[in-house]
């Protein structure tokens, strides 16, 4: 082994004293001292020796290796200091070198588009933990305690009673249970249900809720406040339209359609031939909700809607399949 290891010594010298850059005074030291290189080889063959000959064949490892790494780092210096450039051999006029960006994912793109056309209405933006409770995503919501939303089946639950939570709803609970009237908040994030993922299902996906409390607030000022949304994000020609629904959390509760983009409203594929895209929920902020929070609902009312990003971002850029966002193929995503 002591042969193996003076040849090797021996090389490596050889081999430093023509190198002419740093990449390959690198490249000897991996062959070398490296965790494949051939001294870390030969420390991993000690075990095949003798216990006579183990002692003076480490003794003969060690010193090589502190040799080689003395030979590699005033190699290093050497070439550093014969490379090194005085200020006279920079062009300063020169541009700097510009370095490509990411892109943002549409769904991050459509969050901010979002944020920023309800912020120029006097929205502000809040958060709320992912992992909930059930009363602030059911109780607190004057969800009942049979509602099939709170089964096993709609929601991921945790064995301490915790859950994924299943709207962004639960943020306006814990806004108001820490905020005086008047409240102007959105808050999008992720949401969890144990769907079966298809064209239009996810078990993660991502909503957008708005919620606005005042006095003498009106279901006409929440259909002014969706409208003056759908325009600025579809452009003018779009309209809007409310149908009866029921969500414990709302009363009147609504549900909201945006005019067909594709087809003005006349019929086609997209909208299934009805000139009208479905969005999402809205209404009336339940008094029982109020209660919940402390507020009084003879003196406060106020509306609150939430829907979902990524069939806001299918319809405006005609997408057809939910999955495309999460399936990481950058065919798809170059294209935003």
């Amino acid at each position: 082994m002591k042969e193996k290891i003076l040849k090797i010594l021996s090389e490596t010298e050889n081999k430093l004293s023509s190198v002419k850059t740093l990449s390959e005074v690198e490249d000897v030291k991996a062959k070398t001292i490296g965790r494949k290189g051939s001294i870390t080889a030969l420390s991993r063959d000690m075990g095949k020796l003798s216990k006579e000959e183990r002692p003076e064949a480490g003794k003969a490892l060690n010193m090589a290796k502190t040799r080689i790494t003395e030979l590699i780092n005033g190699t290093k210096l050497k070439l550093e200091e014969t490379n090194t450039c005085s200020t006279s051999d920079i062009d300063v006029t020169l541009p700097g070198r510009m370095w490509p960006t990411g892109k943002k994912h549409p769904i991050t793109q459509t969050i901010d588009d979002c944020v920023e056309i309800f912020r120029r209405i006097g929205f502000v933006v809040a958060e709320g933990p992912d992992i909930e409770t059930v009363y602030h995503c059911f109780d607190a919501l004057n969800t009942p305690e049979h509602h099939p939303s709170r089964d096993e089946s709609d929601t991921f639950y945790f064995k301490d009673g915790r859950l994924l939570r299943t709207q962004t709803s639960t943020v306006q609970i814990r806004v108001m249970e820490k905020e005086d009237p008047p409240i102007r908040i959105i808050a999008p994030g992720p949401c969890f249900r144990p769907d079966t993922p298809d064209a239009s299902h996810s078990a993660n996906f991502h909503q957008i809720e708005g919620l606005y409390i005042d006095k003498d607030v009106s279901l006409a000022d929440l259909k002014s406040t969706l409208l003056y949304f759908a325009k600025e994000l579809l452009g003018e020609d779009v309209k809007i339209r409310f149908r009866p629904h029921f969500f414990p959390f709302t009363e009147p509760s609504i549900e909201y359609d945006f005019s067909c983009t594709a087809c003005k409203g006349k019929g086609c594929g997209l909208c299934k031939y009805s000139g009208w895209l479905e969005i999402s929920g809205a209404g009336m902020v339940d008094p029982n909700v109020l209660k919940s929070v402390g507020y009084d609902p003879e003196t406060w009312t106020g509306f609150a809607w939430g829907m979902g990003i990524e069939r806001i971002a299918m319809i405006r850029h005609s997408i057809n399949d939910i999955r495309y966002f999460y399936d990481n193929d950058l065919r798809f995503l170059n294209q935003f």
